[in-house]
């Protein structure tokens, strides 16, 4: 069932927001624990969260025949995606990583035309080749701070496997309960990242400290269960690529909760870019005069 305008634009405002602070409150994280694990913790709590709450409709899962589903699901949206952030987040700022991951709705614009049949335009082509602009303007020189070549690759390689992951949720929602699309990628991407993290990383490393336990719990309640649900529930009820585009205020959070928090500094060339960036995105996101505007 489609959400209506009123109800969407709550969730997008709570994704948004959630989404937003996951960033600085992630790399806060990384202080007291390693990546991998940190990742496999929060996705295997977020995980049980929604496997509790989806239990009841067991009678939905008929993993018999939707297995491979919920296993292409994790890999693109949970496995890889996490992965990459995660990791990539100990060596780029939060507010630059978070700015190159979300070129994903540019790369979302293009995978849904090739693949989901949604329409291509001149304003949104123009869009498309401003958004990759301004992630290079970003890359080159976004924020002062530790930066290296390969934390920007992880944050690229996050984005493309979301974009894809998108597409393949938005093409298969209707095969699966969404629900149950949301709790079972997250709990296998949990368990994957998990078991990868013990196998190469330190137990004795973690700190169980009262901080970073409340931002373990915050972020695998709030950004991973709810804010998954949230996204799936959108993406499903209208156009992949104009959900996408609404993701643009997330980094632009992320930022200003960097700068608040982490004492992460500006510089023009992180300013230029997020400019270029919201442009890009609000091209993609308009609609060619006498066209159908797609409701969220």
């Amino acid at each position: 069932m489609a959400l209506s305008r009123a109800k969407a634009g709550w969730v997008l405002a709570f994704l948004v927001l959630m989404w937003g602070v996951n960033w600085p409150l992630t790399k806060y994280a990384l202080n007291y624990a390693p990546p991998l694990l940190f990742a496999g913790m929060r996705l295997l709590i977020g995980g049980l969260v929604l496997g509790i709450y989806a239990f009841p409709r067991y009678k939905t899962l008929r993993l018999r025949e939707t297995w491979h589903i919920y296993a292409i699901s994790a890999v693109l949206n949970i496995i890889f995606f996490y992965g990459f952030q995660t990791v990539g987040l100990t060596e780029v700022p939060a507010g630059l990583f978070s700015s190159i991951v979300f070129l994903q709705p540019v790369l979302l614009g293009i995978g849904a035309w090739l693949w989901l049949g949604e329409s291509m335009y001149g304003l949104k082509i123009a869009g498309l080749v401003l958004g990759f602009a301004g992630v290079a303007t970003i890359s080159i020189g976004g924020m002062t701070g530790k930066v290296s070549p390969e934390g920007v690759m992880l944050g690229l390689f996050s984005a493309i496997s979301w974009a894809i992951g998108t597409v393949y949720m938005k093409k298969t929602s209707t095969k699966v309960d969404g629900i149950w699309m949301t709790a079972i990628p997250i709990l296998i991407g949990g368990v994957v990242l998990t078991l990868t993290g013990t196998a190469t990383e330190n137990w004795a490393e973690v700190q169980w400290v009262p901080p970073f336990i409340v931002d373990m719990l915050f972020i695998s309640v709030f950004v991973i269960a709810l804010g998954w649900l949230a996204f799936f529930k959108l993406v499903s009820s209208g156009e992949a690529s104009k959900v996408g585009s609404f993701t643009f205020l997330i980094p632009l959070i992320a930022l200003f909760c960097s700068v608040l928090f982490l004492g992460e500094s500006v510089t023009v060339n992180l300013i230029a870019g997020l400019v270029m960036i919201i442009a890009s995105i609000l091209l993609v996101n308009m609609k060619m005069k006498g066209s159908k505007v797609a409701k969220i």
